[in-house]
């Protein structure tokens, strides 16, 4: 079998980390193609006695950290007015936020995480506890859902009411959604891909997006369809079945990430 059948599968899930660490989908992208053209070069190589998945999460950790900030998307250009990156990366270290995604989002456990990061198991829980408290402190919001399913939209609501956040409505339809948004003007949208006879979720974030600029996490039972990198795709993606820990990681790196973010009224 290939390198690249191997990897194959790992890929989407890559992509998703990738995206959620750097805060959009064309720098998440590029430093996953730069992790695959080092490798494919002959540049760097995956340690034969480790998992592929593993090992490969471990050799895009050393790439972005020794280039962090020098590969760009390909939009470029400056930060938008009002985002003061710096000081929010101060506060929660690339470490911190990389711990918190692997072991949440990427449901590695304490020891894999700490291989990715070569950091020690204790270093990493360390800064998962920290950067959950930072996050706590800094952001709230006010959250819609869109989802079909009943039962699905209230674990999420109480999930993320349980985070210090509001949920401020709930719709089950493309047309409620677009209603409710501009009604509420909420500072973070939960959506479901597909909403089955009221429509699709993402055609109503986009008519949304239209009217206010608020971050938006995508809730699908198909991840992978929307993690291809072959053409504009969500940044932030929770897959169903959703874990807690997997909810409240996600929340916090898309409010941490947008220009927007501020405190609810």
């Amino acid at each position: 079998m290939s390198m690249t059948q191997i990897l194959a599968p790992h890929l989407p899930f890559l992509r998703r980390y990738a995206r959620a660490l750097t805060g959009s989908q064309s720098s998440g992208d590029a430093y996953v193609r730069a992790a695959l053209s080092a490798l494919l070069s002959g540049e760097q190589a995956l340690d034969a006695d480790t998992p592929p998945r593993l090992a490969l999460y471990r050799l895009f950790h050393a790439i972005w950290s020794t280039a962090s900030g020098q590969i760009d998307d390909e939009e470029g250009g400056p930060e938008p007015e009002g985002f003061d990156a710096e000081e929010r990366l101060q506060a929660l270290s690339a470490t911190r936020r990389a711990s918190l995604l692997l072991t949440a989002v990427e449901a590695f456990n304490l020891s894999d995480a700490a291989y990715i990061l070569d950091e020690t198991p204790e270093a990493v829980e360390k800064a998962i506890v920290d950067a959950q408290s930072i996050i706590d402190r800094q952001l709230a919001s006010r959250v819609m859902i869109i989802e079909d399913e009943p039962i699905i939209a209230m674990d999420l609501e109480n999930l993320v009411t349980e985070l210090g956040h509001q949920v401020v409505a709930t719709a089950s339809s493309r047309a409620e959604a677009i209603t409710k948004a501009h009604r509420e003007q909420p500072g973070l949208i939960l959506a479901d891909v597909n909403l089955g006879e009221g429509g699709s979720g993402i055609d109503a974030v986009i008519e949304i997006l239209e009217s206010f600029d608020i971050p938006v996490i995508f809730v699908t039972a198909y991840p992978e369809k929307l993690l291809t990198g072959e053409r504009p795709e969500p940044t932030y993606l929770i897959a169903k079945p959703f874990l807690p820990e997997t909810v409240q990681a996600t929340v916090s790196q898309a409010l941490f990430f947008h220009p927007a973010n501020r405190k609810a009224a």
